[in-house]
């Protein structure tokens, strides 16, 4: 019974994680190198995995991981005055490329809404069922 609530809150607990993380790679989308030698900042990747749970003997999502993105590389531009310029006067921007953050962004909310929306059909089915009862 109380199944169907948890895997839905666990999902919006993930979820919410995972627009958490999303909203730290926007903010640090133009934070850059302050030396030469220094690195920007990275992009951080959240992984979930699923738990057997025995309390609710179901398997559960939740966050395996939040790792920086090493796969993806570093940007340049442009900016000679800038204290983290190079020789040429390229500075190191950050991983962050803003279409791929809020596509992710709105996936995780959609995926938020849609437990949401399951715990409340769940909701509506059960006190139903009760007037039913009555």
């Amino acid at each position: 019974m109380w199944n169907t609530m948890a895997i839905s809150a666990y999902g919006m607990k993930a979820q919410g994680e995972r627009t958490r993380v999303i909203s730290e790679n926007i903010a640090n989308a133009n934070t850059a190198a302050i030396s030469p030698d220094a690195k920007p900042y990275t992009r951080k990747i959240i992984t979930f995995k699923n738990e057997m749970d025995k309390q609710y003997d179901t398997n559960l999502v939740k966050v395996k991981d939040i790792a920086p993105d090493k796969k993806t590389d570093y940007t340049l531009k442009y900016m000679p005055d800038h204290p983290g310029a190079n020789a040429a006067g390229y500075v190191q921007m950050p991983n962050v490329n803003m279409v791929v953050e809020l596509t992710d962004m709105r996936e995780a909310q959609r995926s938020y809404e849609a437990n949401l929306g399951m715990m409340d059909n769940y909701r509506t089915m059960s006190m139903r069922t009760i007037d039913m009862l009555r």
